[in-house]
C-alpha cells in the first residue's frame, strides 16, 4: 500500500509540474521564454544582418547593419547603418492564444534605438558637412518582425528621437525609418516555440 501511496504522490508531482510548464512559451527544454537565445537574419534587400539575443520573457538584445532612412530638421539620410536595440516585445501571449505565429521572434516591439550613419556608407543625403561625418540617433521605435515557417523574415522599424551630429554636422530631432527582408539563419532544424502539455 505505501508503494501505491509513492507512486500516486510522484504522478500528482509529475503532473503538476507539468500542468505549470504548460502556461510557458520555451525555446527548448532549458530555453528562455518566447525569445529565441540567438537568432541570425540575413538579409536580402541589400547585404546585411541581424543578430538577436534573447535576455528575457519578452527582452532582447540586437545589433544589425542594414539600410534606413533618417529625417530630420537640418535634412535627411538614407543609407548603411550600424543599428544597436533593446527590444521588448509587446504581444507574444496575444498571437500566441490567438493561433497565429511567433516562430523566430515573431512579433511587435517598442525599443531603446541607437542608429548611426556614417557618411562614406550613406546612398542619398542632403546634409552638408565634413567627408566622414557621423550622425548618431538616440530614441525610441516602434517595430514588427515577422518570420514564417521556412525562414523568411521581414522587420519594419518606425521611431522618433534626437540626431547627434558629429564632424561638422547639426543636431535635431526627427524620425527614423527602417525595413528589412531576410533569412533567419539559426535554428534551421526545430520548431521555435512548443507548448509543453
Amino acid at each position: 500500500m505505501t508503494q501505491l501511496k509513492i507512486l500516486v504522490l510522484a504522478v500528482l508531482i509529475l503532473f503538476s509540474f507539468q500542468e505549470l510548464k504548460a502556461q510557458q512559451f520555451v525555446e527548448d527544454n532549458e530555453g528562455i521564454f518566447n525569445l529565441e537565445r540567438h537568432q541570425l537574419t540575413l538579409n536580402f534587400l541589400a547585404p546585411g544582418f541581424t543578430y538577436e539575443f534573447g535576455i528575457l520573457k519578452n527582452l532582447s538584445a540586437s545589433g544589425s547593419f542594414s539600410p534606413g532612412v533618417a529625417l530630420y530638421d537640418p535634412g535627411y539620410s538614407f543609407g548603411y547603418a550600424f543599428h544597436a536595440r533593446t527590444r521588448f516585445y509587446i504581444n507574444f501571449d496575444s498571437r500566441y492564444k490567438k493561433g497565429k505565429n511567433i516562430k523566430y521572434n515573431s512579433a511587435d516591439y517598442v525599443a531603446a534605438a541607437r542608429t548611426m550613419f556614417w557618411e562614406p556608407l550613406n546612398f542619398i543625403s542632403n546634409i552638408d558637412g565634413l567627408s566622414g561625418n557621423t550622425l548618431v540617433f538616440w530614441g525610441g521605435v516602434y517595430g514588427i518582425q515577422r518570420t514564417n515557417d521556412k525562414g523568411f523574415n521581414y522587420n519594419l522599424e518606425i521611431g522618433f528621437g534626437y540626431y547627434e551630429g558629429i564632424a561638422g554636422i547639426p543636431s535635431g530631432y526627427g524620425g527614423l525609418f527602417n525595413f528589412t527582408i531576410g533569412w533567419v539563419a539559426t535554428n534551421r532544424g526545430r520548431n521555435k516555440v512548443t507548448k509543453l502539455n
